[in-house]
């Protein structure tokens, strides 16, 4: 009897510690980045600390109740948790609620709900079932067809929220379909595509077309594999119709908003006194948050010292911006404990996934790593301005119900399906 009770403890405390590191030390950072005045009253459930505080009790509850639930439940009803998930954003352009702009908050009250972050779970589990049956052959065009419509739906109802942070995620799931067998041409394709666009910005169509002559040359000696002229020449033409596509898609397709963002990151501008008062007003939060990291040294500042943390300098640093927080009172000793923990949960994820002895098991832990790694490379970047701007917060660590407790499930579920191979003696 002893044994058996023993089974039902049998978790991997390893991701659990490093659960709760993250969410503790992130919300040390929410605390103090949206206290006001010289006291504070850690119970005040007005400010964002304190609602935090709240969410953070109730992950505990939802944590016991996914751990309770039979790992074979989300095998078995995968498909329909994928459903009404999908259902639930299509239910936002009815019922959804507009926050700065995007409408994919549900209003319950005085609390709001953002399925889209819920959506990667569900996607995670349709995916990892889908590719998990015994009838799918990933390298057949139609089974990579139906993967990816299971991929771009979700993306797409997104997308039409004007979420495109959310949305950009999505992408993390071709890593998992990649170690799953995915010929390697779409990810070649995918990120000839990423550096050609900037290319094509930053340079225009010549410099473009010298680089895929360049990736074509490469692909020829890496592979040995040599390509025909013909071929060759499509590619190069297809290079130039990029390059022609993504200007006429940035000077007359895309929000000015977003325009701007890219101007400022790439500059853009010609212009140098234009582009120094972009910089001043359209990135405003990001030249405050780099200010803050700058100004935290090596050691910090310390908690709750940080002059522009607590002067208000960076606008909802609570949220997306909360790194700038750590730059700032904990300084690069404190970035990089931050930085060293979420790798270490990722290649913990990781490894787990490649001990589970299901596939459903293995291709879900790779998309809830691709996922997390996602965020944390998009967060941390944007803040420190390596990319342009995008709204996305840094998991477990920003300022959210929504993002906590998606990301909850996403690693909890995993962590009970793992829990199967630990508890076979």
């Amino acid at each position: 009897m002893l044994r058996e009770s023993h089974k039902h403890f049998r978790f991997d405390w390893i991701t659990i510690f490093l659960f709760f590191l993250l969410v503790g030390f992130g919300w040390l950072n929410i605390l103090s980045a949206s206290h006001v005045g010289t006291t504070i009253n850690y119970f005040d459930f007005t400010q964002p600390f304190g609602k935090q505080l709240i969410f953070i009790f109730l992950t505990v509850g939802l944590i016991i109740l996914l751990l309770a639930v039979d790992a074979k439940f989300y095998d078995r009803f995968s498909g329909l948790i994928y459903i009404v998930s999908m259902l639930s954003l299509v239910g936002l352009f009815i019922f959804g609620k507009n926050v700065n702009g995007a409408t994919s908050w549900y209003a319950i009250g005085s609390m709001t709900i953002q399925p889209s972050e819920f959506a990667k779970a569900a996607t995670a589990l349709a995916i990892a079932k889908y590719v998990s049956d015994l009838n799918t052959n990933i390298k057949n065009f139609k089974d990579q067809l139906q993967i990816f419509i299971i991929i771009l739906i979700p993306a797409f109802l997104v997308i039409l929220q004007n979420d495109t942070g959310s949305t950009i995620v999505y992408g993390a799931f071709f890593f998992v379909l990649y170690r799953e067998g995915l010929p390697k041409y779409y990810l070649l394709i995918s990120i000839s595509v990423i550096l050609l666009s900037v290319l094509s910005l930053k340079f225009g169509a010549i410099i473009t077309s010298i680089t895929a002559v360049l990736l074509v040359v490469g692909w020829s000696f890496f592979s040995k594999k040599r390509l025909k002229i013909f071929q060759s020449i499509f590619i190069l033409i297809m290079a130039i119709a990029l390059s022609i596509a993504v200007k006429y898609a940035y000077s007359n397709i895309l929000p000015p908003h977003q325009k701007d963002r890219i101007t400022i990151w790439l500059s853009l501008e010609k212009d140098p006194a234009k582009l120094k008062s972009m910089k001043q007003t359209i990135a405003y939060n990001l030249n405050e948050s780099e200010k803050a990291i700058s100004s935290g040294g090596f050691f910090g500042k310390g908690f709750m010292e940080g002059t522009r943390t607590t002067g208000k300098f960076v606008p909802e640093q609570h949220t997306d911006y909360i790194f700038s927080t750590v730059g700032e009172e904990w300084g690069f000793l404190g970035s990089a404990f931050v930085v060293i923990i979420f790798v270490l949960l990722l290649l913990r994820i990781l490894h787990l996934a490649e001990l589970q002895k299901s596939q459903f098991s293995r291709v879900y832990g790779y998309s809830v790593a691709s996922i997390i790694f996602l965020h944390f490379l998009i967060n941390i970047g944007m803040v420190m301005g390596l990319i342009p701007t995008i709204g996305i917060p840094l998991p477990l660590f920003s300022y959210g119900g929504s993002g906590l407790w998606a990301f909850t499930i996403l690693i909890f579920i995993f962590i009970k399906l793992d829990s199967n191979r630990i508890n076979e003696w």
